[in-house]
């Protein structure tokens, strides 16, 4: 299979769900369309033609679960209403098998029925239209943040991987894989396949399969992004690539295609640094703070991160309490505004065929480090040459340990020191602390103080016989400088 038609059937990760709304007293399915300021849901019919009405939530379960939490409180008469939550990809389908079972009812339909029903506490929601001011995340059980529960995931199928629970569990990876996100970091995995074993690093995550089960997804590290072929019907332009490879963001707002349905997605492009994967966000899930490191943002300028353009920004202060300026962008993969660097690489040369240039231009500085990505601050320390402290780092036992590393880029190469070892190369040596004392701070070496001749850079003893004896010779007594007395 071609990489073009793999890239096609690849859906975009951060795909949004429809909400299928059942009314009990007409018994009918339609579509969510929108709930005005007085509780009522306008609805569309659920076919093609009224896809660009849908209305259209994430698929994440923390936050679906507050936005449909809010959603139920504003509803005039929610009781009146069952409601399914169905990927966009699917919905028109979805709706005409709910309204088939709605019609028709079978013990099949109503299983696949309540495999996508959304689950409500009517007594839960009462309460808390009752308290308008609580916060949103604290009307949601906690359970419900949740997109999958532990007991979802095929354990034999991690161990076969080389993970455990408690594997996952120490390095604070199986939180966010629960939360439907990949891991912030790559984990070492093995996959035996009988007469081969293979070995290597990758990102999981977890991902419903077309039975309603629970799968391991595994994203490997690529090459190089794949640039070349179409991405959902987008042709990356040399632009968006130079973008891509310099910055890992493209800049910018593309309509994507959803090859199931031909629907357009407004959407940003980012490069997963860790894997070289393309990833895509939709601008509709774009979520931008008021402020960044102490700088209000204006809405001129909000809007210029939700369209994925670099944003630059002065006067703010970092964690160490100095003011500083760096250019700002949105990542489609992180979901949230990063601090901007060059990350131009090998792998950009390659794709614009400069591997002659590449040899003699430095080597750029790698973004992560045994699996552990660098934060901004480490890595504009890090690139610039300096010494950083990493800490949390797991060797292949699960063990944690900690140390500096150093990036030298001449060679390209991240040069790493244990704590010990750190501290023996920093500190100066009994020959460096002597010479200095007595060159610069005028201080007299006792070993060699009554030596004649001139010493040699470094010295510390007399170097031979002759200056041995000099050393050993007492020195005469001064001459009493006293009056003299008749």
């Amino acid at each position: 299979m071609s990489e073009e038609t793999t890239n096609k059937q690849e859906m975009p990760e951060q795909l949004s769900d429809i909400l299928l709304v059942l009314d009990k007293e007409k018994m009918k399915i339609q579509a969510v369309k929108s709930i005005d300021e007085n509780g009522k849901m306008e609805t569309v019919d659920p076919t093609k033609k009224n896809q660009n009405q849908f209305m259209r939530v994430d698929k994440h379960g923390d936050l679906f679960s507050n936005f449909f939490s809010n959603f139920w409180r504003q509803l005039k008469d929610p009781t009146q209403f069952s409601f399914f939550k169905v990927s966009a990809d699917e919905a028109v389908e979805k709706a005409k098998e709910f309204q088939k079972q709605v019609d028709n009812p079978a013990p099949e339909g109503e299983k696949e029925m309540k495999k996508h029903e959304v689950k409500t506490d009517t007594k839960e929601n009462n309460k808390q239209e009752n308290n308008n001011d609580m916060a949103t995340t604290q009307t949601t059980p906690e359970k419900s943040e949740y997109r999958y529960q532990p007991e979802q995931i095929d354990w034999d199928t991690m161990k076969n991987l080389g993970l455990s629970k408690e594997y996952l569990e120490k390095r604070n990876l199986l939180d966010p894989l629960l939360r439907g996100y990949k891991t912030n970091e790559l984990l070492p995995i093995g996959i035996n396949l009988g007469s081969t074993i293979l070995r290597t690093d990758a990102r999981l995550s977890l991902q419903q399969g077309e039975d309603g089960n629970v799968i391991v997804a595994i994203h490997g590290i690529k090459k190089e992004p794949n640039l070349h072929f179409e991405f959902f019907g987008h042709k990356f332009t040399d632009e968006d690539k130079k973008n891509l490879l310099e910055t890992g963001n493209m800049g910018r707002v593309v309509n994507l295609i959803n090859s199931k349905t031909g629907e357009l997605m407004p959407s940003i492009i980012s490069i997963d640094r860790l894997t070289n994967d393309i990833v895509a966000l939709r601008t509709d899930f774009i979520k931008i703070q008021d402020d960044i490191k102490g700088v209000k943002l204006t809405d001129e300028q909000k809007q210029t991160l939700m369209e994925g353009k670099p944003l630059k920004l002065e006067g703010m202060i970092s964690t160490k309490g100095t003011e500083f300026s760096a250019t700002v962008q949105y990542n489609a993969e992180k979901r949230y505004p990063e601090f901007l660097f060059d990350r131009s690489n090998s792998n950009g040369q390659k794709q614009n065929n400069q591997q002659s240039n590449q040899q003699s231009q430095p080597q750029e500085a790698p973004r992560a480090f045994r699996g552990k990505e660098l934060t901004d601050e480490q890595y504009k320390d890090f690139k610039a040459g300096q010494t950083v402290y990493m800490a949390g780092l797991v060797d292949k036992k699960g063990q944690t340990y900690n140390g500096y590393i150093t990036f030298n880029k001449d060679t390209g190469k991240t040069g790493f020191e244990f704590p010990n070892q750190y501290k023996e190369r920093i500190q100066p040596t009994e020959a460096h602390k002597t010479q200095t004392a007595v060159n610069s701070q005028g201080k007299t070496n006792e070993a060699t103080k009554n030596i004649k001749e001139p010493l040699k850079s470094g010295q510390q003893r007399p170097k031979n016989e002759k200056q041995q004896e000099q050393q050993n010779k007492p020195k005469a007594p001064a001459k009493s400088r006293g009056k003299k007395v008749s």
